[in-house]
């Protein structure tokens, strides 16, 4: 990853048109690779970042022509303590983990575990490691996100006008976004559509907790049976809308909830072997922001679930 020199100078940064309209917070993200948010907004908030002479907020937005003064910056110390968070080794290995690419966009096979983002408590995330390891990148943003614990295909913008344009289909509902999830109980029947309407509240630790609540924003998910086995089923979750942690908490609402999900419903034993959330984002298609041809991305299950369905085909086979 790119590292900071001793002591840097000041920068005078002229937006371009594939920089304007950006907030002026991400656009320091971008241009700071690796740098800690909570230090990015040290920065603003203590007006060593100019625009056009004079402070501006975190949220302003940025135009065609601006210039924007970025503060001479420090090497990170020897402990690790200030600076980019992001070392070499995990910038490297996040690019093993890159499974589409192009001029426009690419999607990472996201591992379980790993945040999509820095921020309330966790130091760094798949975006931050993306922008340490991929210098030459000048724009990288986050099209959708991913809850923390799930895995999967997760699409960045390398171009602010594909961000644009892949929220324009996002908002249509035409990014067809496929997960493979194990549920819990016995499973009678086919697909199942379940439409209830969710809502968010916060808990005092600032984690965010959903429940179906009829005053709620709408919400629908349709499961669909893979495999079934005694106590449990293994389903492609189809989603058409986006709602926070929407695919547990609907299993859950439904009687199912995912294997391996603490926060959700009343769990019964894992099954042997798994040791994290059952939900994998296994498929993304979409319209390539420049061509506008269909584009599909598959990621396929990790190792650890398929060596969980494994041992229940075994089980089942007797």
């Amino acid at each position: 990853m790119p590292e900071l020199s001793r002591k840097s100078s000041a920068r005078q940064v002229t937006v371009d048109a594939e920089a304007a309209d950006r907030r002026l917070d991400n656009f320091l993200l971008t241009e700071l690779k690796g740098l800690p948010r909570t230090r990015v907004y040290r920065l603003i908030r203590k007006g060593e970042v100019r625009v056009n002479k004079g402070r501006a907020r975190p949220a302003y937005k940025l135009a065609l022509g601006d210039v924007v003064r970025i503060p001479p910056l420090h090497a990170p110390a020897a402990d690790g303590s200030s600076g980019p968070p992001a070392d070499a080794t995990r910038s490297r290995w996040v690019l093993q983990h890159i499974v589409y690419e192009d001029e426009a966009h690419l999607v990472l096979d996201k591992p379980a575990g790993l945040a999509v983002h820095g921020g309330s408590g966790v130091r760094l995330g798949a975006i931050e490691l993306l922008r340490a390891a991929r210098p030459d990148c000048r724009y990288l943003e986050l099209v959708h996100r991913l809850d923390r614990d799930t895995s999967g295909c997760l699409l960045f913008a390398k171009k602010r006008s594909a961000l644009r344009r892949l929220h324009e289909q996002m908002r249509a509902g035409s990014i067809d976004k496929r997960y493979q999830a194990l549920l819990l109980g016995p499973w009678s029947g086919g697909a199942r559509d379940v439409r209830l309407a969710l809502a968010v509240q916060h808990r005092q630790n600032g984690e965010r907790h959903v429940r179906v609540a009829s005053d709620g924003k709408a919400a629908h998910t349709r499961f669909m049976p893979l495999e079934v086995f005694p106590a449990s089923v293994l389903c492609e979750a189809k989603l058409f809308t986006g709602r926070t942690h929407q695919i547990r908490v609907h299993a859950e609402g439904i009687g199912h909830p995912v294997a391996g999900d603490t926060r959700y419903g009343d769990q019964a034993p894992p099954p042997a072997g798994l040791d994290r959330l059952f939900l994998h984002a296994h498929r993304l298609e979409w319209r390539h922001p420049v061509t506008d041809e269909a584009v599909t991305v598959e990621a396929p299950l990790p190792r650890p679930l398929a060596g969980v369905l494994a041992t229940l085909r075994a089980a089942a086979a007797g």
